[in-house]
C-alpha cells in the first residue's frame, strides 16, 4: 500500500531535511548536505512509487 505524502515529508524531516516552503502543492526541502529535492501532492493522498523511491534515494544519500 502506498504511503501518505505526509508520512513521506515525516521522513524527510527526521533525516534532517528542511522545509523551505513551495508554491501550490509543492515542498521544496533542503539538506544542510545540499541535497534538494521537491515533493508535491495533498497531504493526504497517497503518494506515487516514482515519489517514494526518490524520497528514499535523497535519504540514503543524506546518510553518507
Amino acid at each position: 500500500m502506498a504511503r501518505k505524502f505526509k508520512q513521506l515529508i515525516k521522513d524527510l524531516e527526521n533525516a534532517g531535511f528542511i522545509n523551505r516552503g513551495g508554491k501550490g502543492r509543492h515542498r521544496n526541502f533542503i539538506h544542510p548536505k545540499g541535497i534538494v529535492i521537491t515533493v508535491s501532492g495533498k497531504l493526504g493522498d497517497d503518494a506515487k512509487h516514482y515519489q517514494e523511491r526518490e524520497v528514499e534515494i535523497k535519504i540514503t544519500r543524506s546518510k553518507k
